[in-house]
């Protein structure tokens, strides 16, 4: 992921972005110009979030103001006063990306960054969901770089509505924000409950931003991995996250179950049996542990080494327990 030098700009430099349309001959953007030929079936004409608070950017502070409405709008409590120290680097006079995302998984949410695409955005605005932005609204070679947080927009009209800056649902021409927005490579992020999916979603994509929860936050991330599941009942990421996630949280019978689970719909997941190995000798299941130890280390991999050690530790401890129950 890229990460820019940030310093939040306001809105009313609008106009400079309008002079770099000018300059580019008033070319309609790729994205835009597709959406005008084909507007998808599945969404409506028109949009407008009209529940998603809004914060006033104050001084530099567009990163905090953008990510506490986000965050309000998926049922957390921060402020911009709250988020501040957590995203904002005097020194770069603004907020990274992976201080946004890392910020929105404290409050105990998935940061899904989406897919570099306009339908993409706006199918989640259609959803109910706003979404955060990163603009460039000048121009490459002078960047000033803004959040923002996508709350509508007006097909017949070709206008992204946006909550920018200090003002609230700020309308803008749909292909100045495709122009400013592509210069961020087009980065956008969904703060998402843990227990409700982007409806863009993908699989691999929803287990990743999943995974990078489980340390800040393991109950959320379990619900995130349950959540997926749901509509990908064999994921085997999302079905082995769920297990490491139960473990991580102590509850070694529900990780063995879900353990299992993988290990069924993936029997060649070498580490999802070295994960049941490892749970079972935790639940004093010495034979079945034993039996899962094998299988990893028939499947080997990268990780063969560590299947040995895991194998070699059973067989101490069930020679061990078989001996004294001899005695």
């Amino acid at each position: 992921m890229k990460s820019w030098r940030l310093r939040c700009s306001t809105p009313a430099l609008a106009g400079v972005v309008l002079c770099g349309v000018l300059l580019s001959g008033c070319a309609t953007p790729p994205q835009s110009a597709a959406l005008q030929r084909s507007w998808p079936a599945q969404l409506p004409q028109q949009v407008l979030l009209d529940q998603v608070p809004f914060h006033p950017q104050e001084d530099l502070l567009c990163g905090p103001a953008t990510l506490a409405m986000v965050a309000q709008a998926a049922g957390a409590s921060a402020t911009p006063e709250q988020l501040t120290p957590q995203v904002y680097l005097p020194g770069r006079q603004g907020a990274l990306q992976t201080e946004m995302l890392a910020a929105t998984r404290r409050q105990g949410l998935v940061a899904y960054p989406l897919t570099p695409d306009l339908q993409t955005v706006l199918t989640e605005v259609a959803s109910g969901q706003p979404v955060l932005v990163l603009q460039n609204l000048s121009l490459p070679f002078k960047p000033m770089w803004h959040y923002a947080v996508v709350v509508g927009y007006d097909r017949t009209k070709q206008q992204v509505v946006l909550h920018s800056g200090t003002t609230a649902r700020l309308v803008m021409p749909m292909s100045t924000f495709e122009n400013t927005w592509a210069r961020s490579s087009h980065w956008a992020m969904r703060a998402s409950r843990p227990d409700q999916l982007p409806v863009t979603a993908q699989p691999d994509d929803w287990a990743v931003a999943v995974s990078a929860l489980e340390r800040s936050s393991p109950q959320a991330a379990r619900t995130a991995y349950a959540t997926g599941l749901q509509k990908w009942p064999q994921h085997r990421i999302s079905l082995l996250g769920l297990g490491n996630t139960a473990y991580g949280l102590g509850q070694r019978a529900e990780a063995a179950q879900a353990f299992e689970a993988t290990t069924r719909a993936h029997p060649e997941f070498a580490d999802a049996w070295n994960n049941l190995a490892q749970v079972r000798l935790e639940l004093g299941q010495l034979p079945a542990a034993q039996q899962a130890a094998r299988q990893a280390v028939a499947l080997g991999g990268v990780r063969l080494a560590n299947y040995q050690t895991l194998l070699s530790s059973i067989d101490n401890k069930l020679a061990a327990s078989q001996a004294a129950g001899t005695r």
